[in-house]
């Protein structure tokens, strides 16, 4: 190895700015990821003394920089980090070489300069390694010294170093996060070279800025730096903070990120957050067999209106999947979606809602299935024909007109909707509506003679209003006039049945009321097995004498519970009525929906009535699930206090209790129930259905 005797270190002071990852703002309509820091190392400048005009043995640099921004100056851009190292003799011949070499370094060496070759690996022993501040006094928080310390890897007392390690060492140093500059001194001492590693830590942490952040809750960035409060600032520990800030918005879904940071004087920590608002929200028909833009039938505002992303907030691709959930909901589009794209304002995005309509409507038959309408097991077929609008005025507006026939009842119904009545900022929809029905009466007033079977006629018009409460909660109040009575099967009207009670309240023909309505509806995630809860609540007006008057309340309730692959299902239904009112208006018990095992209405009739149910359905094969059931009813003893007690006259029980056994298959119309019921009779029914029980 050569003599080292007249060899020292020195170096020119290493600078790093307050924050090392510099981030540009994002372009849209996506943001890029941050801006990585390019960390560049010079070529090492190597010379030897056997050069006669210079005593540069060694030289080294290293330099962090800010990355450039499209037509920026590059002599412009700022230098983050820079540093370099030189190997020199310590005694120089002459004041002319010295000044000669001075100026070599401040050229950035051009003469003599040679490419990496043997002498990189040139080593130097060294003594003593130390670390002090940038006065080359001690440090006075041992902590941070020590912290320098554990940075080095290869600088130690009694070792031999190249420049490349000393360099190496310095990045380390800098890189632990708690120093802004790191200047390596060699001074030469009787014992040997001591190595000397002057450092300026950061600063204290004294206080925060935050620019640009309008949706960043306060506390989050609290909490995220309340563990710094007074500490040295660290680099690495601020990069991390900045990237639960980056995380915080992505997993929202939100157009935002930290696109600066640093630290100003006296311990002040700069963010500056870029959040892409949106600038303008517009909707494109396309063509649904070519795809290309179109003329819509709907007008642009109807669909706006259903929008919760609107002009001037963090655009939030979330909060746009909702938004398209809720459009294709109208039932009017079959395809929507959300292109973002770049504002010619900076910082912004415009949206744009592209929308395929489907067919507005038309004629439609089918059949069905009507429980109770027979005194079999089996219901009855019913056949339907119905034309139906579904965007009506192009306002999202549906109009329906449907005929529905079977054996015994009917119905004829005409309903029109508005799903938003325009002007309101509470999403109030409004149904007009006008019903002409027909249905068995067996449910009350079953166990007719043979072919002197009641039907039950009503005509009813009214309308309704609808609104969303609050998340998941919705509430109905409407008024609806209803003139009902009963008839026989040759279609004349009745006002006693085979058994002498009365069919009307009023002793005519007919029964007249206008009823006030309220109904709030609670619904889960919307799936069979979640939770919901219905209340309703009746009230007849006697604007006339001869109108009823009375007051009807209903509840339902239901609750599942999984358990492994099976699911249980609770549900609870009651309701009580005060007042005069029509007996074939009574509670009905017993049947399908009901207590499972009895004919419909065979459990009882009454003012009041309550009927729990519990289910266990696991999955078979496929589509196909097995279920085992439940069922009891009673009338609360309310039986006898309906006019004329028809259910004391057919001796019907008042309660009851059900139970067995079924399958269930999924189809296009819905679950298909085939369930087989024993009662407390003893007596054993099949029950068949389309749905979900009530």
């Amino acid at each position: 190895m050569i003599k080292n005797d007249d060899v020292s270190f020195t170096s020119s002071a290493l600078k790093i700015a307050p924050f090392l990852h510099h981030q540009t703002k994002p372009s849209l309509p996506f943001f890029s990821q941050l801006v990585q820091t390019k960390l560049t190392f010079l070529n090492s400048l190597l010379t030897r003394t056997r050069f006669p005009n210079s005593s540069l043995l060694c030289s080294a640099s290293l330099s962090l920089t800010r990355p450039s921004s499209p037509g920026s100056d590059p002599k412009s851009l700022p230098i983050l980090c820079s540093a370099s190292l030189s190997l020199s003799q310590s005694q120089l011949r002459d004041s002319t070489q010295n000044d000669s070499v001075v100026a070599q370094q401040k050229s950035g060496g051009a003469s003599g300069v040679h490419g990496p070759s043997r002498y990189d690996e040139e080593r130097v022993l060294i003594s003593e390694v130390l670390v002090r501040n940038k006065d080359g006094e001690e440090l006075e928080r041992k902590d941070l010294e020590a912290e320098a310390l554990a940075a080095l890897k290869a600088c130690r007392a009694n070792s031999a170093l190249t420049v490349r390690e000393v360099q190496e060492d310095v990045h380390r140093v800098i890189s632990s996060g708690y120093f802004c500059s790191c200047m390596p001194v060699a001074v030469d001492t009787r014992d040997g070279i001591r190595l000397v590693f002057q450092v300026e830590p950061n600063q204290e942490f004294h206080g925060l800025v935050c620019e640009g952040a309008s949706v960043l809750p306060t506390k989050f960035l609290q909490d995220a730096f309340r563990g710094g409060y007074g500490k040295v600032v660290n680099i690495k520990q601020l990069d991390e903070v900045i990237s639960s800030i980056n995380s915080w918005y992505m997993e929202r879904g939100l157009f935002g990120m930290v696109s600066n940071a640093e630290i100003l004087s006296g311990g002040i920590i700069r963010l500056q957050i870029a959040e892409a608002e949106v600038n303008d929200i517009s909707i494109r028909f396309l063509d649904r067999k070519t795809g290309e833009p179109t003329k819509g039938k709907t007008k642009p505002e109807t669909i706006l209106r259903q929008l919760t992303t609107k002009k001037g907030q963090v655009y939030s691709m979330l909060q746009g999947k909702r938004d398209v959930d809720t459009v294709l909901t109208m039932g009017i589009m079959e395809d929507v979606s959300f292109i973002p794209q770049p504002a010619e304002d900076t910082g912004k995005v415009d949206l744009i809602m592209n929308v395929v309509e489907r067919p507005n409507g038309g004629f439609s038959a089918g059949g069905g299935i009507s429980s109770g309408t027979t005194s079999g097991s089996l219901p009855g077929l019913i056949g339907s024909f119905a034309y139906s609008h579904r965007n009506v005025f192009g306002r999202n507006q549906k109009l329906n007109i449907s005929l529905e026939r079977g054996q015994i009842d009917s119905i004829f119904r005409i309903n029109y909707t508005d799903p938003w009545i325009e002007g309101d900022d509470k999403r109030t929809s409004r149904t007009i509506m006008v019903q002409n029905s027909r249905t068995p009466g067996n449910l009350v007033h079953g166990n007719q003679p043979v072919n002197n079977s009641l039907t039950i006629g009503r005509v009813a018009a009214g309308i309704e209003f609808s609104r969303p409460l609050r998340p998941k909660w919705s509430g109905t109040v409407g008024l609806i006039f209803q003139h009902a009575g009963a008839r026989d099967e040759k279609g004349d009207p009745k006002i006693k049945d085979h058994y002498n009670s009365p069919l009307t309240a009023s002793g005519k023909n007919h029964d007249d009321m206008l009823l006030a309505k309220f109904e709030s509806v609670y619904t889960g995630s919307g799936d069979h097995g979640s939770s919901m809860f219905v209340f309703n609540m009746e009230q007849g007006l006697p604007l006339w004498s001869e109108w009823l008057f009375f007051n009807r309340v209903n509840t339902r309730a239901r609750k599942g519970v999984e358990i492994g692959p099976a699911l249980c299902l609770l549900s609870l239904s009651g309701g009580h009525v005060m007042g005069n009112f029509s007996p074939h208006e009574a509670f009905a018990i017993g049947g399908t929906n009901s207590v499972r095992g009895y004919e419909e209405g065979a459990v009882g009739s009454g003012r009041s009535y309550a009927v729990g149910s519990g289910e266990i359905s696991f999955p078979v094969l496929g589509p196909v699930e097995g279920v085992f059931f439940a069922d009891y009813g009673t009338d609360l003893g309310s039986g006898s206090t309906v006019p004329g007690d028809p259910a004391g006259a057919r001796l019907k029980p008042g309660s009851g209790y059900g139970y067995g056994f079924g399958i269930r298959v999924d189809s296009p119309l819905g679950p298909l129930r085939l369930e087989y019921a024993f009662n407390d009779r003893h007596t054993k029914r099949f029950h068949f259905g389309v749905g979900h029980r009530n």
